[in-house]
């Protein structure tokens, strides 16, 4: 059997005997190597994001699907996406193998049962609108690629981001996208290069695809939600610059008022004042 490049001894050993500065140094230094991996998957993160993009324009779902680290990775992401672009919740879903328990504690064994990320998948009632994108740095994860199975046999569009060549997880996505960044640091641990290229790689189609959905103006998060004082303040500048208004309070009072930038700024622009 073929050893998993994420698999592979790291590049550096005897870490115990390194200084800090060493072991900061050496880590950064691989962490570089992380964008130039993905730029080499450039064209695959592309037709997965187009085929994506098609199936939320159509009213579809994403799916994001995965165990441990990149199972957690895929919620984060799609908890981000109503707050950040205004988008309604259920849109874009996260599922993770041992359920909610399992974002702050690994359950043992979960993601060892190859028929649970379906039942899951059919307990959001999954229909062939959606897409699933499953995340499995290894490529092997049993609960993401009895998933993927299933979803093509129902005819339902599919992807992953893994980061072997050749993984089972990849010959069951329609939309595969391999970011292959090599050994880790510490010897395995996948929530190092290979955690951060699913994250970059997460915000790549994430924020593409809500770009193209319309929900940035310019490049302004005009749908974001006003969920505390920050982006209150951050939406209150917003809205003065787009409409030349002068006054802090007031712009702030019609931004509450209308609920996001846009909408606050089409009332403004529309009324005439």
């Amino acid at each position: 059997m073929t050893q998993k490049t994420t698999e592979s001894d790291s590049y550096y050993n005897n870490l115990e005997n390194m200084s800090i500065h060493d072991l900061l140094l050496n880590m950064n230094k691989e962490d570089k190597t992380v964008p130039l991996a993905i730029e080499k998957a450039i064209s695959q993160i592309e037709s997965l994001t187009t085929a994506v993009l098609h199936k939320m324009q159509n009213g579809g779902r994403l799916f994001y699907l995965g165990a441990g680290t990149s199972g957690r990775l895929g919620i984060v992401d799609a908890s981000e996406c109503p707050p950040t672009y205004g988008i309604e919740h259920g849109r874009v879903i996260g599922l993770i193998a041992g359920g909610d328990t399992a974002i702050r504690k690994a359950v043992e064994f979960a993601e060892d049962d190859i028929n649970q990320g379906w039942k899951d998948l059919q307990e959001n009632n999954i229909t062939q609108n959606d897409f699933v994108i499953g995340i499995a740095a290894s490529g092997s994860t049993p609960y993401v690629v009895g998933a993927l199975k299933k979803c093509n046999e129902n005819n339902i569009l599919t992807g992953c981001i893994t980061c072997n060549l050749n993984s089972d997880v990849a010959k069951n996505s329609k939309y595969p996208i391999e970011v292959v960044v090599g050994p880790e640091f510490v010897t395995g641990s996948t929530r190092m290069k290979s955690g951060t290229a699913q994250k970059l790689v997460l915000n790549m189609i994430s924020t593409s695809v809500m770009i193209k959905l319309g929900r940035v103006k310019g490049n302004k998060m005009v749908d974001m939600q006003l969920s505390n004082n920050k982006l209150v303040d951050r939406g209150t500048q917003m809205l003065m610059k787009n409409t030349g208004m002068q006054d802090y309070e007031a712009a702030k009072k019609l931004l509450l008022e209308k609920g996001s930038v846009r909408k606050a700024t089409e009332a403004y622009l529309k009324n005439g004042k």
